[in-house]
């Protein structure tokens, strides 16, 4: 609204004072302006009476150049109208359906007739209709701006002028904005700080006028009083103080003060939901509450019965010997529990939880403390208390014992300062262990003081005093053993291995009835149908093993041993049933009837086994758990509460895997099983002619077809496997494509009608038009809606002046002059009339892929919204470690190293070539403007004219800087504008912030459309009305930032920190503060810290801290990211919080929907009636929605090859998968951007996990934790978040190297456990194939490969030594010619493996972007060679887990999110990924050409296909690598790699790297020993610094002649036949590998952390390197290690020079980095990136580097290429019997 009645003008600021606005001051007040220059809406104030309207003038909008068929007004008839139909009719499937409000009778529809006019002009009401009222269109933008460039940029008045009359603001007038600060309110603050608001404003719905049944200072007295009696610190107090008046306002605003204040306290309490309920049950202390543990079921307790005292309104101890009747009697205590009570209670729990520390991760252990707490203060002690306690107490005595006990666990005390222990999880005692100990009676028991007596025999009012005197240490144990072993897998998935080994044997056993049946005697049949009857004994073997292992991972306790071995007992009897039939069968009655019929009943019993087996849980085998029992209680409560499902959805879960199952058996019994029966038979009956070995004989001979025919079974029982998973990926996809179509989100739905519709959506489901005061017509709001949309996109440059003008509803005279029409864009006509041609955005922009998803969201069903004022209040929290802030100028314009050829800048530009044509336009303005401060002679027109003639003179030589760099003064306001242009591109937390700070402008906004008499109400003072929208936004909003390194940021980070804060005051950032200790020698003190904007700056340049609570110790005990989480959580605030990476991104459109999204958790309208009210069975509560997700759009797509793959694979999982896994309850949690409810999670144990390794993917526990303990997760379509990726190939390679060895975790972990034993089948299976499932089918299909290959060996080598024919009945030949059918079968089950990942993406865009549009996003991902990178992330996965449940070392790895520009040297990459890939690759490719020498198939074109791309893909995705100077200068630096480290340490050599490996296995000494011995060495004199390098440079160079010496002396003793050299070659490799790994397992010793014993061993000089007595017998091991030290450098030699010779070749096509750029950045040719420029003396040194060393590598690819050609072209020559002369 126009500011009316200002002051007369007081002078402005001069462009001096403007121009000295430091970087440290924040963005430049736009509020002022200089003499001459005058924003246009107080032109039109000064213009108008006070009287008149606050819009426009009629005569302002004379001039509309919308170009062909968007000029003018348009008549009646020239447009499609809205919408003729009546009030409850709808044509829109979902309008109906979708909205679902309460107050039916008075909610307009989207269709109303009523709302929205016929046509796209509507008149406006005139100022004598409604005074004050009428609605200005640009009103949220008048006054200071708020973009995401904040003052950054044009001045409001400048862009209002273009956007609504397209021509500069005239100049002549001083305009002055009240910027006086707001006058102090009456009263005050509760805890006196001057930077808050008063209560009033804080919490304006708890307020007396409410009826709050307990005042602020009633609620503050409380926690005051609790502070004095348990000694919380003050400033928690504080905290919490706020952070519960905030949940109680929040509920407030929606519901009565009394129901507020009841329904907090029955989800943390009371309520049927409550985990402290659920617990106070589960551990059985309605019992204790009487007299005790008493009655629990314990042995040789001694209890004091003197000391027991019932606690006041217990019961006797009979009432409870139901469960049901003693939660009927809590419910009944709940209800007549007064608001006082309620109030101490939850005040008494968030105080604990408060201080509290990494106990938050233990939710039943809190509980406990809670318990005490409540007890003690019920105790007459408490009561007759008179002195307070200690501020600090409940921190020392109570959670600092506990945080060390878990700290110890992890971490030990070396050399003065923490070091993590060697342990691994199968040793630690965890947050999970503590936490289970307190969820039973026998749990709690165990705890003991420090005098041995038992906390339990302390009566309950005196437990609290004994916390502190607690010995811990001796109170915990294990209570599940996360042994790092592969047999998890036994247990966890039995059901898996049941349903297809045992089909896979009823489908093998009944088509090969020849390996076990006589054709003349077995004629009955029995016998076939008792060998297929085995089936069901493997069942049972299978669970026998379950069991076995299930020994190894539960503790035994009395109770856990009798529950296994009952099983065990069962199980083996269950054997001997399915056995006994197949013995009498077999071996006593193998023919006629009663044969027969035991046979089938045999199978009967076999098929009935494996259907009990597959379907029932384990944990509920032979009698399952019950639900009401008290024994069991605690086991259902916190690990089997599942959310129900709906029976819809349980029938959709159902149907979903009958599909999957039926499908994947019928294809598989007729594709694998029945076509293996030829190519089984035939080898089962062959027998290799003319076989004699001089030692074995015939005996190798006749196994050899046996042998074949094991490893092709096995090869066909893992495509067996592989087949379910193809068949769950196509089921899942069609089901949720399916899902699409109805929910109305793809293209593909045109009756949606979604771009003519989407006003009255915008008006019918996104404002709260329920109960609002109709003053205006619905066009007129959704207009405004619409305005703040794409002036938000004109803000960010994603859209120019001229498209924003064409996009936006304007205000035009109307016909008769004396009112205005409101005229609507033919934007949302055009869309879906093709006649209309008009440009509104660039062809796919991100403009028109925002608009579109704005567009379609709406078109599917959301939730009703609630007005602004009675939303719940949320919370964004986002961790930060090291992620950059705001790119620096140094970093934008500047190459990041020598192998980078393009800055940041020029590349951002490459990328969004319209988007800076935009920036730049925007900044000419913005210069143009600040010209003004110098003359008076208006803004020129060259910079806003958007007329084309002028737009040739853009680019002229004085523009030339604006086009480059983005600005001509080097002012900060001018260079920070680029900046922040090039952040909001890339990866950084400003763009995080700046985006979901747009949740502000949405409330903002929303409350203004919603309550215009607000607006009417401060009379046109447009300071007053923006502070109570802040007031509002604040109090409905937070946001935290949890900066852990906050205190050690260098100076540019905590500038960078400092800008956020002043940008967006409202912005807090939890940090923590180490300090020294109080007493010298102990350790230090650690707070967590709260700051805001507001914060007053304090002399040392740092903030006032608002909040300062101390720690326990340092809260980073795990991998950092839940620990900063928990540190940070206490500062949020609401009801729901939001957790966001610092790589994301969001938008206003989507912002605007945040109600609709807080509806999800179905708490917006809540019942009258008290949860605790008698009325309210159980079942009327729902189970509580814990989670909801969100979608994500991947911002980094486009962006090459890597960056779109990487995009991909997330849009499908986060869309795709989640939507239909949400649907049929299998969604877990994945960290962002998902929404929390709060007070659920946190009393749940927080909102991630955080053990060490263990929670390496922290945010999926919380999932599984939330869903285990009856949370739903559900899953929006309509709502998304922007997400950025990793974008080269290392660091994609690194993020799935994290999520593959985080998987390994999980896999070891009790979740998993909980899951895999207890879920139904349905259920089990969307969980397994969902998550570990998708990680174990990488494994099979590179298993499968291998095993291919394997089996191809054998196959070969029958192939080559015999004939082979086409009739087996011919003497002297082998009829391979099934076998080589089954070959083709096996390729093409690989090949559709593989492919089939593809197929969801595909989909997913057909769906949502069309059918060409996916096309060529596949064709291009295809063309940029995307399936070899698939394949080599398929090894990165499979490896990554291998490794981790071998070897573990699980950690979080920091990947990277920058461009990937930069060239990567070739032993880099090389050492990289040798281990994970290289090795395998090239192994497999010798096993290739093996097969391929002996029985060439074309179909063996994939396998080289996917093999070569094991070999070569870390070199292929690397940018520049076929730069042909490059490639030699590589070749240098890998020679130098091969070389460098045995004289002076090296970490870039091939040393480290081999030493790296080998302690995968032997680890590293724990300490550095020896340090007095180097005093007694002596002075030993210094060797010479070359010569431990020739030393080590003539063994490696006799190692590399001797490895190719073998080589050809294998092929000469064969004959020179190439095939058997190969083969030769094949077993040496493999018995190398097997002696190796056994010298390294057995007897190598652990590894120096330092490298002293290499050098002294090429040196010869052993003392006085530190290593103490080990200098005795560290030749011996160093001599081991040099023996494999040899032949790996000999293969690492040959195999990088094999790499770099196949690559060779490339470097010779021309253009070819031209075009392998092309391929990886997806950038025209005309856009690539320039090469490098180096001086003249610098190119002189290259050329010579190149030509030297291009010399030498042709000489060595020569001397190769010989090696190998020359025996084959000289053989006549050769000698052909030395394996005669040679006695072999």
């Amino acid at each position: 609204m126009p500011s009316q009645g200002h002051p007369p003008p007081q002078g402005g600021q001069q462009h001096q004072q403007q121009q000295q606005r430091a970087f440290q001051q924040g963005p430049p007040d736009r509020k002022q302006y200089p003499p001459n220059s005058i924003p246009l809406r107080d032109l039109q104030n000064q213009q108008q009476p006070q009287s008149q309207p606050l819009h426009l003038q009629s005569n302002q909008f004379n001039n509309h150049h919308y170009g062909a068929g968007l000029g003018g007004v348009d008549s009646d008839d020239e447009v499609r109208p809205f919408a003729n139909m009546s009030r409850n009719a709808s044509s829109d499937p979902v309008i109906d359906k979708g909205k679902g409000r309460h107050h039916g009778h008075g909610n307009p529809s989207e269709s109303d007739s009523d709302n929205f006019s016929d046509s796209r002009s509507e008149r406006v009401l005139s100022s004598g209709s409604l005074p004050g009222a009428d609605i200005d269109l640009f009103g949220p933008f008048r006054g200071p701006d708020d973009g995401r460039y904040t003052g950054y940029s044009p001045s409001s008045a400048a862009l209002l002028s273009l956007l609504e009359h397209k021509r500069s603001p005239l100049a002549g007038l001083q305009y002055r904005y009240d910027n006086s600060p707001p006058a102090p309110l009456p009263g005050g603050n509760v805890f006196g700080d001057p930077q808050s608001q008063t209560s009033a404003d804080q919490y304006p719905s708890w307020t007396i006028e409410k009826g709050v049944p307990l005042t602020r200072q009633e609620i503050e007295g409380i926690m005051l009083d609790l502070t004095r009696k348990f000694g919380f610190q003050m400033d928690s107090m504080r905290n919490q103080y706020d952070a519960f008046m905030t949940m109680l306002d929040s509920r407030a605003s929606r519901m009565s003060p009394a129901q507020a204040l009841t329904t907090i306290h029955a989800d943390y309490i009371g309520g049927e939901n409550a985990n402290y309920r659920k617990w106070y049950f589960a551990a059985q202390l309605d019992l204790d509450d009487h007299m005790g543990y008493h009655s629990a079921p314990l042995k040789n307790k001694k209890v004091n019965r003197n000391s027991m005292v019932p606690q006041p309104g217990a019961v006797n101890i009979e009432t409870h010997d139901s469960l049901a009747m003693a939660e009927q009697h809590w419910k009944a205590r709940m209800n007549q529990m007064s608001h006082f009570d309620r109030a101490r209670q939850v005040a008494l729990y968030l105080l604990l939880w408060g201080e509290a520390s990494q106990i938050r991760f233990l939710p039943e252990c809190l509980c406990f403390i809670y318990k005490c707490a409540e007890d003690y203060y019920l105790s007459p002690d408490c009561q007759r208390m008179v002195k307070p306690v200690p501020e600090g107490q409940y921190l020392r005595t109570v959670i600092s014992p506990l945080y060390r006990f878990i700290r110890d666990q992890g971490y030990e005390v070396q050399g003065g300062r923490y070091v993590k222990r060697e342990r691994d999880h199968d040793s630690v005692i965890g947050y999970d262990d503590i936490n289970q100990a307190f969820w039973s009676p026998e749990g709690i028991e165990r705890i003991r003081l420090r005098d041995k007596v038992r906390l339990v025999d302390i009566h309950i009012g005196r437990r609290w005093g004994a916390l502190g005197h607690v010995d811990w240490d001796s109170s915990f144990r294990k209570t599940y053993i996360e042994k790092r072993t592969w047999l998890h897998l036994a247990v966890n998935f039995t059901r898996v291995w049941i349903i297809h080994v045992v089909m896979y044997w009823y489908y093998t056993a009944y088509n090969a009835p020849f390996l076990y049946m006589n054709d003349t005697t077995d004629q009955s049949g029995g016998v076939q149908w008792s060998i297929v009857g085995l089936g069901g004994a493997i069942a049972t073997l299978i669970m026998l093993l379950g069991v076995f292992c299930e020994f190894m991972f539960i503790p035994l306790t009395w109770s856990n041993s009798a529950m296994l071995i009952q099983r065990l007992i069962l199980l083996i009897i269950v054997l001997m049933l399915n056995v006994a039939p197949a013995v009498y069968v077999c071996l006593f009655n193998r023919t006629g009837d009663t044969s027969l019929y035991v046979g089938i009943g045999h199978f009967a019993l076999s098929l009935i086994t494996t259907i009990v087996f597959a379907i029932v849980p384990s944990n509920q085998l032979f009698g399952g758990n019950s639900k009401t029992s008290r024994k069991n209680l605690a086991s259902q409560t916190f690990t089997a509460s599942f959310p129900r499902l709906k029976g819809t959805e349980r029938a959709l879960s159902i149907l979903l895997w009958a599909l999957v199952f039926g499908c994947k058996l019928t294809e598989s019994y007729f594709f694998l099983a029945r076509s293996f029966k030829v190519p089984l038979q035939v080898l089962y009956d062959e027998r290799i002619p003319n076989c004699q070995d001089k030692y074995l004989g015939v005996t190798l001979c006749r196994i050899m077809p046996v042998l074949t025919v094991g490893i092709m079974f096995i090869v066909d029982l893992v495509l067996f496997f592989l087949d379910t998973y193809l068949w769950y990926v196509i089921w899942n996809t069609v089901f949720s494509v399916c899902y699409s179509f109805k929910l109305g989100i793809s293209v593909w739905t045109p009756w949606r009608n979604v771009f003519s519709r989407l006003p009255k959506r915008i008006y019918a489901k996104l404002l709260a038009t329920a109960d609002m005061d109709i003053r205006y017509k619905p066009k007129i709001l959704c207009s405004q809606i619409w305005n703040a949309v794409i002036i938000s996109m004109y803000r960010e440059h994603i859209l120019s002046i001229e498209h924003a003008q064409r996009m936006l509803y304007q205000q035009v005279p109307s016909e008769n002059g004396n009112k205005l029409s409101l005229k609507t864009p033919t934007f949302f006509i055009a869309q879906e009339d093709s006649s209309i041609k008009a440009e509104f955005y660039p062809h796919r922009s991100e403009a028109e892929r925002r608009v579109n998803f704005f567009a379609q969201s709406l078109a599917t069903p959301i939730p009703e919204p609630l007005p602004v004022d009675q939303m719940p209040t949320f919370t964004v929290l986002v961790p930060h470690y090291s992620e950059k802030t705001l790119l620096s100028l140094r970093e934008i314009i500047r190459e990041e190293d020598q192998n980078t050829r393009v800055t940041l800048l020029e590349y951002l530009k490459q990328l969004h070539p319209v988007e800076w044509d935009n920036f730049v336009r925007d900044t000419k303005i913005m210069a143009e403007e600040s010209s003004l401060f110098n003359a008076a002679s208006g803004f020129g027109l060259s910079a806003f004219d958007s007329d084309k003639e002028h737009r040739a003179d853009d680019k002229n030589i004085d523009d030339l800087p604006f086009y480059s760099i983005g600005f001509k003064s080097s002012s900060p306001e001018f260079t920070l504008r680029t900046r922040i242009w090039a952040s909001l591109r890339a990866q950084t937390l400003y763009r995080t912030v700046s985006g979901f700070m747009n949740y502000a402008k949405a409330i903002k906004l929303l409350y203004r459309i919603e309550n215009p008499e607000v607006v009417h109400q401060f009379g046109g003072n447009g300071d007053r009305l923006e502070r109570e929208l802040d007031r509002l936004s604040q109090q409905k909003f937070k946001f935290v930032v949890s900066m852990q390194r906050y205190t050690k940021f260098s100076k540019d980070e905590a500038e960078n920190a400092e800008f956020l804060l002043q940008t967006y005051p409202s912005l807090q950032i939890a940090y923590l503060d180490e300090r020294p200790p109080e007493v010298e020698g102990e350790e230090p003190i650690v707070y967590s810290v709260l700051i805001d904007g507001k914060c007053e700056i304090l002399p040392d340049g740092k903030r006032r801290p608002r909040f300062r609570i101390r720690l326990p110790g340092n809260p980073i005990l795990g991998d950092g990211k839940s620990d900063n989480q928990n540190h940070a959580i206490i500062f949020t605030r609401g009801e729901y919080i939001q957790l966001v990476d610092a790589n994301q991104d969001n938008y206003l459109e989507e912002a605007l929907k945040i109600r609709n999204v807080l509806g999800e958790f179905e708490q917006l309208h809540t019942s009258p009636i008290s949860p605790y009210s008698p009325q309210m069975s159980s079942e009327d509560v729902p189970e509580p929605v814990a989670i909801v997700g969100a979608r994500e759009y991947i911002f980094s797509e486009n962006i090459g090859v890597l960056g779109d793959v990487a995009a991909g694979k997330e849009q499908v999982f986060g869309t795709l998968t989640q939507r239909m896994m949400a649907k049929i309850g299998g969604k877990l949690h994945y960290g962002h951007p998902d929404f929390l409810n709060f007070i659920f999670m946190t009393t749940r144990g927080g909102v991630s996990k955080a053990q060490k390794g263990l929670h390496l993917n922290e945010d999926i526990y919380a999932g599984m934790t939330a869903f285990n303990r009856g949370g739903r997760i559900k899953h929006t379509e309509y709502y998304q978040c922007g997400k950025g990726r990793d974008l080269g190939f290392g660091s994609i390679l690194n993020f799935n190297t994290k999520i593959g060895t985080g998987m390994g975790e999980q896999m070891l972990s009790r979740e998993y456990y909980y899951l895999g034993t207890q879920l139904p089948l349905d259920r089990f299976l969307t969980f397994y194939y969902a998550h570990p499932g998708f990680h174990i089918n990488n494994i099979f299909i590179m298993l499968s490969v291998q095993l291919f290959m394997f089996s191809m060996l054998f196959i070969g080598s029958m192939a080559s030594s015999v004939t082979v024919c086409a009739d087996v009945a011919e003497a002297g030949c082998l009829n391979l010619v099934p076998v080589f059918d089954w070959i083709k079968r096996c390729v093409l089950s690989i090949f559709i493996v593989f492919f089939i990942a593809f197929l969801p993406l595909f989909l997913q865009e057909f769906m949502e972007r069309g059918f060409v549009r996916s096309l060529i996003r596949l064709g291009k991902q295809f063309m940029s060679l995307s399936p070899l990178f698939e394949v080599f992330v398929t090894q990165i996965y499979t490896n990554s887990i291998l490794t981790n449940l071998s070897f573990g070392g699980a950690r979080y790895i920091a990947t990277g999110r920058g461009f990937a520009t930069t060239r990567t040297p070739f032993a880099l990459l090389y050492s990289r990924f040798a281990g994970p890939s290289l090795y395998l690759g090239m192994r497999t490719l010798i096993m290739l050409i093996f097969a391929s020498m002996t029985m060439w198939v074309p179909h063996l074109i994939y396998f080289w296909v996917s093999v070569i791309a094991l070999v070569i893909s870390p070199f292929i995705f690397n940018p520049h690598q076929f730069s042909f100077a490059e490639f030699f200068l590589d070749y240098r630096e890998f020679l130098r790699w091969l070389s460098r480290g045995n004289s002076r340490t090296h970490v870039s050599s091939w040393i480290s790297y081999c030493r790296t490996l080998r302690t995968r296995i032997t680890g590293y000494k724990r300490k550095r020993l020896g340090h007095p011995s180097e005093k007694l060495g002596g002075d030993i004199p210094k060797a010479n610094f070359w010569f431990g390098s020739i030393m080590a440079a003539i063994a490696h160079a006799v190692a590399v002649l001797t490895l190719l010496g073998f080589f050809e002396a294998l092929w000469a003793l064969e004959a020179w036949n190439a095939s058997h050299a190969v083969l030769g070659i094949i077993a040496a490799i493999s018995v190398q590998r097997f002696v190796f790994k056994i010298l390294i397992a057995v007897f190598l010793t652990r590894e120096f952390k330092h490298d002293e014993t290499n050098r002294a061993w090429w040196t010869g000089k052993w003392h006085g390197r530190g290593l103490g007595s080990h200098a005795i017998s560290q030749p011996l091991r160093e001599y081991i290690c040099k023996i494999i030290e040899m032949s790996m450098f000999a293969c690492d030699f040959l195999m990088g020079h094999i790499i770099l010779i196949l690559l060779f070749p490339i470097c010779l096509i021309p253009w070819i980095d031209r075009w392998h750029s092309t391929m990886l950045f997806w950038l025209r040719p005309s856009k690539q990136i320039r090469a490098p420029i180096f001086s003249a003396k610098l190119r002189a040194q290259r050329r010579q580097t190149v030509l030297g060393y291009g010399l030498l590598f042709i000489v060595v690819t020569a001397v190769f290429v010989m090696l190998i050609i020359g025996p084959i072209v000289f053989s006549k020559w050769m000698p052909h019997n030395i394996g005669k002369i040679i006695p072999v």
